[in-house]
């Protein structure tokens, strides 16, 4: 195994900001629900790589995948949080074309369940200041850690987002203050800096990427 491999500082970051979610920002997700998801996220990546027959299993896309989800999904019911676990991770083997992901895994995993159930939401409102801006940090560390690999995609969508969301206040009219409020969101970073730039789901070539 590869110590230097991105995922590992992937992994690292997004196990601390959930446990500094849960110890101080009060994320609206159980410890039990959490625990669920990411165990059925590993239960489900072995499931499938013995059912597709893969050379072995390697648990660290589940553990990107399973975080991701405790960081974002939020529901009340055990079950639904173990079932869009499963989603998450089976996506993954079943929606695929020439070995690429369609979709991003636990982006495709939350707007499922949020089709198949009433009992699904996303909270965007939960990240505090001190929280958006220690994982900014942390995520343009991971821009030099996977030596920009996929850094013209994740450039490109925050800067056009950005210009979208300050050209809308400005042409509203609406104070300064607005557009800086937006974003700050960590769940904006974390779809930015660790989902629309998995190589497994953008294109190969710079140009399809961008």
């Amino acid at each position: 195994m590869n110590i230097q491999d991105p995922r590992h500082y992937q992994i690292a970051v997004l196990a601390s900001l959930l446990l500094y979610g849960l110890v101080r920002l009060d994320f609206e997700i159980s410890p039990e629900n959490a625990i669920a998801i990411l165990g059925t996220a590993l239960l489900t990546q072995y499931v499938c790589t013995r059912a597709w027959k893969l050379a072995r299993f390697d648990p660290r896309s589940a553990w990107i995948s399973g975080l991701s989800l405790c960081l974002l999904l939020r529901t009340n019911s055990l079950g639904v949080a173990i079932v869009a676990s499963v989603i998450t991770i089976a996506s993954k083997f079943v929606v695929r074309v020439n070995g690429k992901h369609v979709f991003n895994p636990t982006n495709f995993g939350i707007v499922s369940m949020i089709l198949l159930s009433d009992q699904v939401w996303v909270s965007p409102g939960q990240w505090g200041n001190a929280a958006v801006f220690g994982f900014l940090m942390a995520c343009l560390g991971g821009l030099v850690v996977n030596r920009a690999a996929r850094s013209d995609v994740t450039i490109v969508f925050i800067s056009c987002t950005v210009a979208l969301i300050f050209g809308r206040s400005v042409w509203l009219g609406e104070p300064m203050a607005i557009p800086f409020h937006r974003l700050e969101n960590g769940a904006l970073l974390l779809f930015t800096f660790f989902m629309i730039s998995d190589p497994k789901t953008t294109p190969n070539s710079r140009a399809g990427r961008i």
